[in-house]
């Protein structure tokens, strides 16, 4: 997750979305002073519900997130699928000379991530409350709309543990940095272990939600756990494979598997899930209903969970493409998003080589993941057509 705090400048169009209602029978029936149709609240953003009377309008602004997190997904898997694999595993760029390069960057991932999630994601609000900024520290949870915060640390966590372990199932796979340090010195692999699941039983621990707990003590002692698992990863295990376990017929076996066993398939999974979300989007829109958003909501959490799982291997494309803040920015602008939702000018959600950070910063902070869940959840649940 890339973190945006600068956002476009406002869309200067505003569509009026309010009807006349007219009784049957002649003109001496007409109502002479009709209700007046809801508007988009732009003022209230973060109250704001889905209505009837602008069904067609947020209907169009899902469908156009979700084709383009449709396109996101499948970016990033054919960059993979389509050369970087080789080079990473090849190791013959610049970039990556040696199997030794590609263990670095797979530990600097983890490494990332950890601290991320414990200082950020969780680490952030916790602050924020503390020092008494309790709206802020709410508005700062990720992915508060569906009440998924603590699934979505833990599965950053278990990205680490995938990378680790060479697979994607919690087994640990021959070809791995856990099995070739066992082989070398399996208390140190067993430190490593410990250390992964309790930073992930850490995080599950907080109380659901976690945007109603972010001051708790399960907070606070699953901060310390991500910390505790960072600092292992940089100051010993990076530094012992360095040292002790750098040659390239010994890793080369484990740079193949994380890419083939883990990344490949990880991002795999994301184009597919996005495509089926981008289904479930494009049915709401046909027929608008209870059922239909329930459906976008479950495909949305099914879409997520290799998005985070993929968080400790943030480089590559992913990185240089701005494929993570196009899918994942946060916090959102939810007047913004409102102000499109009303003018329905959806120009500035594109960007292009070349453009401005600030133009770039603000087209990704109206689109991917968070925006299409506001969209969708409301209060933990999927919304409803009322």
């Amino acid at each position: 997750m890339k973190k945006i705090f600068k956002y476009a400048m406002m869309f200067a169009a505003a569509l009026t979305l309010t009807a006349s209602m007219v009784a049957c029978g002649d003109d001496k029936n007409e109502d002479p002073d009709p209700t007046p149709q809801p508007e988009i609240d732009v003022d209230n953003a973060n109250e704001l519900d889905y209505n009837e009377a602008y069904a067609e309008q947020w209907a169009n602004y899902m469908t156009v997130v979700s084709s383009l997190l449709k396109s996101d997904a499948q970016t990033l898997y054919d960059e993979w699928n389509g050369g970087y694999a080789d080079i990473f595993k090849n190791h013959n760029s610049n970039e990556y000379k040696s199997a030794i390069d590609c263990v670095e960057q797979i530990f600097d991932g983890c490494i990332d991530i950890a601290g991320e999630v414990g200082d950020s994601k969780i680490g952030e609000p916790y602050r924020l409350y503390q020092a008494g900024d309790t709206e802020e520290a709410l508005y700062a949870v990720e992915s508060w709309y569906s009440w998924h915060s603590r699934d979505d640390y833990r599965n950053n966590i278990y990205s680490i543990r995938n990378a680790y372990y060479g697979s994607r199932d919690g087994s640990v796979n021959a070809n791995s940095l856990s099995a070739v340090l066992a082989a070398k010195n399996p208390d140190l692999d067993n430190e490593a272990k410990a250390i992964i699941q309790a930073a992930a039983d850490a995080i599950y621990a907080i109380p659901q939600p976690f945007r109603s707990n972010i001051n708790s003590k399960e907070a606070s002692e699953a901060m310390d756990a991500c910390a505790d698992l960072g600092d292992f990863i940089e100051n010993t295990l990076k530094p012992y494979f360095s040292e002790n376990i750098n040659d390239d017929v010994t890793l080369d076996p484990i740079v193949k598997q994380y890419v083939d066993a883990v990344v490949l398939p990880t991002y795999k999974d994301l184009a597919e899930r996005n495509a089926k979300l981008d289904d479930a989007v494009k049915a709401f829109k046909a027929s608008p209903s209870d059922n239909a958003f329930a459906a976008c909501a479950n495909a949305w959490l099914t879409a997520r969970e290799p998005w985070e799982s993929s968080e400790a291997f943030l480089f590559g494309p992913v990185d240089e493409l701005g494929l993570d803040p196009n899918m994942d920015s946060w916090p959102l602008d939810q007047a913004q998003i409102a102000q499109i939702l009303k003018s329905q000018d959806f120009s500035g959600l594109n960007w292009q080589d070349g453009d401005s950070d600030e133009k770039i910063e603000g087209a990704q902070s109206l689109r991917g993941f968070h925006t299409l869940e506001y969209l969708i959840f409301k209060n933990g649940k999927a919304r409803t057509v009322k």
